[in-house]
């Protein structure tokens, strides 16, 4: 069996303008903002892997439509449009797959737009970093995690003082060593990514190490990552990682990803 990736758009988001390109005033920025980008995909990502499926981050929940969901920051710096129908569990039954089937679920961080699909996942292995599981479940402004499930505890994703390209730690979570998580904080402290490596290619499932290929390119960072500078640093290791692999890059929000996995569509580093 081949290796097969499937993006899955759990609903959209609207952001203010100065959300994905970081200004003068970073964060607060967002608030005074009156612009709205287009809307956004919120993608999760299907691992059809020989050894199980595994899925990287939960999309988003339709519960974001209720008065209560969000912090009153986080209510007008978003607007989600997300149906029961487009939540992840019932999007895997429709592409055939069963939600307790899943092998593991990975988890780039634990923003409530990756992480709004948990409750689908009772009884699957769920990894994340502890220390953003610990950093998420004392913050109340980006982490809603009162609405996560009462079951859900992480597993603590283990790295291994093993480098992989530029990064310093990695863990695959398969026996090939074909699906390798790497840690690539900035968007939050301890976010982190999942390279699939087939067909010759590495796919990057870079969650919101930066909201479009260009903004990688560019080594521009969002409004909403605490360090600007370890941002800008993932971005760079990244972009050391492509020049030795060719590398498909698919972040989170990107309207371009799902057409750069159909086509196999490396970064351009020349660009």
């Amino acid at each position: 069996m081949d290796i097969r990736i499937h993006a899955i758009s759990t609903g959209a988001v609207k952001l203010k303008t100065a959300q994905p390109r970081r200004k003068a005033g970073g964060a607060l920025r967002i608030l005074l903002d009156r612009s709205w980008t287009e809307w956004l995909p919120m993608y999760a990502w299907v691992v059809e892997h020989p050894e199980g499926v595994v899925v990287v981050d939960t999309g988003e929940t339709a519960r974001t439509s209720e008065p209560d969901y969000f912090h009153w920051a986080v209510r007008i710096s978003v607007r989600m449009d997300v149906s029961p129908e487009q939540e992840i569990g019932p999007q895997l039954r429709d592409a055939g797959f069963d939600p307790d089937g899943v092998r593991m679920v990975v988890m780039t961080h634990l923003h409530t737009d990756h992480a709004g699909g948990l409750h689908h996942f009772p009884n699957t292995e769920i990894l994340a970093s502890n220390d953003e599981y610990q950093y998420a479940r004392n913050q109340k402004l980006e982490y809603p995690s009162k609405h996560w499930p009462d079951w859900f505890s992480p597993s603590p994703i283990p790295f291994e003082p093993r480098a992989y390209g530029p990064f310093e730690e990695s863990y695959s979570v398969t026996e090939a060593g074909d699906v390798v998580v790497v840690p690539t904080p900035g968007h939050t402290p301890h976010h982190v990514s999942v390279i699939v490596k087939t067909d010759g290619l590495s796919y990057f499932l870079a969650g919101d190490t930066s909201y479009t290929e260009e903004q990688l390119l560019e080594r521009h960072p969002d409004a909403v990552s605490p360090k600007v500078k370890v941002a800008v640093q993932t971005m760079d290791r990244i972009l050391r990682y492509a020049e030795t692999e060719p590398t498909v890059y698919l972040p989170s929000h990107d309207p371009g990803s799902a057409e750069r996995l159909r086509n196999k569509q490396t970064l351009n580093l020349a660009a």
